[in-house]
């Protein structure tokens, strides 16, 4: 994600704030003013913004002073004005108690606000680190633009103030936020990573004008579509603007692929990735003794396996663990003259590539542009977007946020760096819902009436989708070198280890699997009678050409089949294995399937068996002598719609 969120406590996490990150992650020094230390350390004032800065007579824009911060944020959230409040109260002749009173915004709270930390995507900030100056600024303001809006949307769907017994009642609030945003220019690596922390104030006003408190578990639980938001905003203005276009990368294999604008060398993002390998060094430490580690009697003392939930623990520790300390902040200008000479020097990039940076994207752009048409099909996303859900929750239950971030996500995909209508993911949501998902909720619970919270699983039945999760991989042989990928360099491992030692079996990732679960159940329907989106041949190929990495495109608009013509099942010509092995090893735009032959295979049967099962439906259904014959029930229809059992709630786990 690139939306990161923590909470900001009224105590020792508040001075950590003021102390160092107004003033750009540096250090500031003692008995210094803070707009002091903000120019020597080279960084803008932060900046208020939000709707709900009339209530306070503040206005968009208006630079943060080191009190407005200090009440709002770190004594128990008072009004930025309290310390004028309580002395015009008391000049009034009120005593202290009802001069304090009155610059308090209801009750005292120790969480006081949340941090957002907005970061673009590593080919958009390296744009910004190595282009001109018009290159940064309009970067720049694509990304103050999308912060804005990610900000409304929280303002507008997800904040809600909760009051009465045990938060019985829920309301948005009115006025709108609060947030006072700050721009750093650079990670603690000193590589360039343009983001901006927005502290978000969880003070909100009523409809009676009382103060209340944000619940901070809202905006916990839609992190991930307010990222999933911010990429696909901050991409689109920046594309359009600047003439680029985006392609889906590969980062870890297996998983979700992430859109970078196309064009820019992968071997930029690697020399701003220097932090990532000493994490993955120590990450790839941490599961060795994860899946070594043994107790008093020398049993296991955890599965011999490294789960994703496992990993995510360790990754977090390897973070800490190798985080170096704050390096001393440099105005924007030189940390730019630093960053291009040091990626010339450094980077094993061509120097004229680098000088030239935004003109190789802008023709990579126009060759993506002129072979990929951005066809967005409401139905047919419904069924990508809804399948990738299922299958990536446990269980298989989800709330509408989990399908409003994969709307957001799969139209980043589609439309590969174009605007699109504001409204677009919504439809698409509610087009999953009406038409794939089933309400599992608990009406008789509070939560369970709200809309954000109804539970919903999907309506197909588990056996018609791809086979399940695949037993963890064997260990391998100590005395076998693994396979090297062209593109990357080699993993580095720990001093005086043996290669295979270091070849940590792990549970296979789900997203692979929710791709080709989309295809089938996208083929089912294609392919079935009484199906919703019977007659949408020209459609799918449509959304296939804008999907598919560009190397698998179907060519010839003359195969689209006609509507009046039953499409046949199971063709196994549209894929180009040649071109797909030459795809996997370019690397680039090729969106985390890792498609074999197998796979392939598999992921036909299962278009060949729905099409002959379709056709033997439509044979019965058509049968003369059965045309007035009732048919029971048969056991498989009623496990297709049949909700699941209600159990516990593992959505958030899963990482949506």
């Amino acid at each position: 994600m690139t939306v990161d969120i923590r909470v900001v406590r009224a105590g020792q996490m508040y001075r950590y704030y003021l102390r160092e990150t107004v003033v750009g992650d540096g250090r500031r020094p003692a008995r210094t003013p803070l707009r002091a230390a903000q120019d020597q350390a080279g960084v803008p004032a932060g900046r208020w913004m939000g709707r709900g800065l009339a209530a306070f007579g503040l206005a968009p824009g208006e630079e943060v002073t080191e009190a407005q911060l200090r009440n709002l944020f770190g004594e128990w959230g008072r009004h930025p004005y309290a310390d004028r409040i309580e002395a015009e109260r008391l000049a009034a002749g009120a005593s202290p108690r009802e001069a304090f009173k009155a610059g308090a915004l209801g009750r005292r709270v120790m969480v006081t606000g949340v941090d957002f930390v907005f970061r673009p995507q590593p080919t958009i900030y390296l744009l910004w680190a190595l282009g001109d100056e018009e290159t940064r600024r309009v970067i720049e303001a694509a990304h103050e633009c999308a912060i804005v809006r990610v900000l409304e949307w929280i303002e507008d769907e997800v904040a809600v103030i909760r009051y009465g017994k045990d938060g019985i009642y829920r309301v948005r609030p009115p006025g709108g936020l609060v947030a006072a945003r700050f721009r750093h220019y650079e990670a603690r690596s000193g590589r360039p990573l343009l983001h901006d922390h927005v502290l978000l104030s969880v003070k909100g006003q009523r409809l009676d004008g009382k103060w209340g408190s944000i619940h901070t578990t809202a905006l916990y639980e839609n992190t991930v579509a307010a990222s999933a938001l911010y990429n696909e905003l901050v991409a689109a203005e920046v594309c359009e603007t600047l003439g680029l276009a985006t392609e889906p990368r590969t980062v870890t294999p297996g998983r979700r692929p992430v859109m970078e604008i196309a064009g820019v060398p992968y071997g930029l993002i690697r020399w701003t990735a220097r932090r990532s390998d000493q994490i993955a060094t120590c990450l790839s430490e941490l599961e060795h003794e994860y899946v070594t580690a043994v107790d008093d009697d020398g049993e296991p003392r955890f599965l011999p396996v490294v789960s994703e939930r496992a990993r995510a623990k360790l990754n977090t520790i390897a973070a800490r663990k190798t985080r170096p300390p704050k390096q001393k902040t440099r105005p924007l200008a030189q940390l730019r003259a630093r960053w291009k000479t040091s990626a010339i020097l450094t980077s094993k990039v061509a120097a004229d590539v680098i000088n030239s940076l935004l003109e190789y994207a802008r023709a990579a752009a126009a060759a993506i542009r002129a072979r990929v048409a951005a066809v967005v099909d409401i139905a047919l996303a419904a069924v990508d977007v809804a399948a990738t859900v299922f299958v990536m929750n446990d269980g298989g239950r989800f709330h509408r946020r989990h399908l409003l971030a994969e709307a957001r996500r799969h139209l980043a995909l589609i439309l590969r760096g174009r605007r699109r209508d504001p409204d677009l993911d919504e439809k698409i949501v509610a087009a999953a819902i009406s038409t794939h998902c089933l309400d599992i909720s608990e009406p008789k619970t509070t939560i369970g009436r709200l809309s954000e919270y109804r539970l919903y699983t999907a309506r197909w039945d588990l056996a018609d989708l791809p086979g399940r999760r695949r037993p963890p991989t064997p260990a391998p042989d100590p005395d076998r070198q693994p396979p090297t990928d062209p593109g990357e360099p080699a993993a580095l491992r720990p001093p005086g280890q043996d290669t295979g030692e270091w070849e940590i079996p792990r549970i296979p990732l789900q997203y692979e699997r929710a791709v080709l679960a989309g295809a089938v159940v996208r083929e089912k329907l294609r392919t079935t009678t009484t199906a919703v989106v019977r007659g949408r041949a020209y459609d799918v190929v449509a959304h296939q050409q804008a999907a598919m990495p560009e190397q698998l495109l179907a060519s010839a608009a003359g195969e689209v089949e006609h509507d009046d013509q039953e499409p046949e099942a199971g063709r196994g010509e549209a894929i180009d294995m040649t071109a797909l092995r030459a795809l996997r090893e370019s690397r680039t735009d090729v969106e985390a399937l890792d498609l074999t032959a197998d796979r392939l295979r598999r992921l036909q049967d299962v278009f060949t068996k729905a099409g002959e099962d379709a056709r033997t439906r439509a044979a019965r259904a058509t049968a003369p002598d059965d045309a007035d014959a009732v048919h029971p029930v048969r056991r498989d229809d009623q496990q297709a719609h049949r909700p699941q059992q209600p159990g516990p709630h593992r959505g958030r786990e899963a990482g949506h």
